[in-house]
């Protein structure tokens, strides 16, 4: 990045974010002259990407997103660099296992919802304590179509997104009037997280869809930087499907 717009004011941290739609968001509120805070597993692929995004703007805080450690620790160095945390996107997930709900092993769906749901939970109780109770902002969780309609295949990640989803109206409940919360359903965006569902086929997964594409991580930035910002202000408690028109195929043979 070359050219940085002028400085917000506002600060962001981004589970999950070293690459794939967390990186697209951080992109997104940077663009805007936000400065953030990202975070994953991979230290290497963190430190890359600050350097892509700016080291004037952007941190990085290795760990596990289902370390309370790693959540409390997340916090404190993004109230540290830039002493606020206006706004928190959940973007940190796994899924582990392809294959039938029936088959499924229990202690990967553990791992599943440990990743996918818990660690969001945390990132928001920590948020919220550090700056969030006192002086607003917005949280914003990536969830799924999944988790909105059965997904053969991925059973445990669509049920884990179903309970982020109702993760993120039980949160803009509790945390209203102060903090705003919704989630974003992205349809297949293209990513190293979703290479699987359409790598080698892509033209045969892109027909099922109105807009003729599969998504990229741009446009959930896009909707994450609406969902943080002042034209949002009276919008908590929704779900904002990213689909390119893929449910409107819901039932057409």
């Amino acid at each position: 990045m070359t050219t940085l717009p002028e400085l917000s004011g506002k600060v962001a941290l981004i589970t999950g974010a070293s690459r794939g739609i967390g990186y697209g968001v951080a992109e997104a509120l940077i663009a805007r002259g936000d400065r953030v805070c990202i975070t994953g597993r991979n230290e290497d692929a963190l430190k890359e990407a600050v350097e892509t995004l700016g080291a004037d703007r952007v941190i990085a805080v290795a760990g596990k997103a289902h370390d309370e450690a790693h959540q409390a620790v997340a916090v404190e160095r993004t109230m540290e660099a830039f002493g606020r945390v206006d706004f928190l996107v959940n973007n940190a997930g796994t899924n582990p296992v392809f294959g039938p709900i029936a088959e499924l092993d229990l202690n990967v769906a553990r791992k599943v919802f440990e990743t996918n749901v818990v660690s969001a939970l945390g990132f928001a109780q920590q948020t919220w304590k550090a700056w969030q109770c006192e002086n607003g902002g917005a949280i914003v969780n990536i969830a799924s179509v999944a988790g909105l309609a059965p997904s053969p295949f991925i059973g445990a990640y669509g049920i884990s997104k179903a309970a982020m989803i109702n993760l993120t109206v039980q949160l803009a409940h509790e945390f209203a009037p102060k903090v705003r919360v919704n989630a974003i359903a992205p349809a297949v965006v293209k990513t190293k997280f979703a290479a699987a569902l359409y790598e080698g086929r892509e033209a045969e997964a892109a027909a099922a869809y109105p807009l003729g594409r599969l998504g990229v991580p741009s446009d959930i930035g896009g909707a994450a930087a609406f969902l943080t910002s002042q034209q949002s202000d009276w919008v908590t408690g929704q779900t904002l499907v990213v689909d390119g028109g893929m449910f409107l195929n819901a039932g057409v043979e």
